[in-house]
């Protein structure tokens, strides 16, 4: 992947060696945030990332893996860019959270365990990069392409988000069973799929990026992560009643069709009779 020459984004926040937005080194940083928890009223495990979004974080280093997040995002914000203006909106750049181990977030405490993830309500994406080691060493999806799907993936959640669509699924799903609402959240899923693919079919347009074997790789991340793969390998069998995010053939088709096709209304998992 050619990201090299990508504009950096400068929404990223990097929190790596930092909890709950604040530096802790040793018994002094540990020091400070009891003094800081005495003099505010603060229950110290919030300090320490148990609480709400941080407001302290430092930017973004110069480490090969900040600039890649950098730049991944900062092509998404403006592939989107562009295609809010075409449609006569405009798009709100999401903030990338880089953290290590465990960072607070406006949906409480987010942890390395729960994968990259986006809230909502603080319209940001949280990325743990030690991901891309499991994705690469345990899931079997290796390559930088495959990184820079799980970025565009997280990022498709927050156009979702701009345009509504989270909020209606959250009020169907609310009105279901939890069979109806794990299908909702499949739809949901498979539609961000659907975006990271658009992402990389307009980016491509504008200025390539792609080499031989990146699509490749971006369709090994999404078939990895499958809910009928991950139920194999981690219980044995699979239970398609309790998939979230969709299966490994459906993940692959729906991104695929993002990246051939490009068009928005292509990525309509919610009035399709076949995902």
């Amino acid at each position: 992947m050619r990201w090299q020459d990508l504009r950096r984004s400068t929404n990223v926040q990097d929190r790596r060696g930092m909890r709950g937005g604040l530096p802790i080194t040793g018994g002094l940083g540990l020091v400070v945030v009891l003094v800081i928890a005495a003099l505010t009223g603060i229950n110290p495990l919030a300090l320490l990332g148990g609480g709400g979004p941080a407001t302290e974080s430092a930017p973004p280093g110069n480490d090969e893996a900040s600039q890649f997040v950098s730049a991944v995002l900062g092509s998404t914000e403006d592939v989107w860019g562009g295609l809010f203006n075409a449609s006569g909106q405009q798009y709100r750049q999401p903030a990338l959270v880089i953290f290590s181990g465990a960072t607070s977030s406006g949906c409480g405490t987010g942890q390395s365990a729960m994968g990259p993830f986006y809230c909502p309500l603080d319209q940001s994406v949280y990325i743990d990069l030690s991901f891309y080691e499991a994705l690469r060493d345990r899931l079997g999806a290796p390559g930088d392409f495959a990184q820079a799907y799980v970025i565009a993936h997280e990022v498709g959640h927050h156009v979702q988000n701009l345009l509504g669509t989270m909020e209606s699924v959250h009020q169907m799903r609310g009105r279901g069973d939890a069979a109806a609402a794990n299908q909702m959240s499949v739809r949901l899923e498979l539609q961000a799929d659907c975006y990271a693919g658009l992402w990389a079919h307009h980016q491509e347009r504008t200025k390539p990026i792609l080499e031989t074997g990146d699509v490749e790789e971006a369709l090994g991340a999404a078939s990895a992560i499958g809910d009928d793969r991950l139920q194999r390998q981690s219980q044995g069998t699979v239970v398609p009643e309790s998939f979230t995010h969709g299966t490994s053939e459906q993940r692959v088709r729906w991104f695929r069709r993002g990246l051939e096709q490009g068009d928005p209304k292509l990525c309509d998992t919610f009035n399709t009779g076949s995902l």
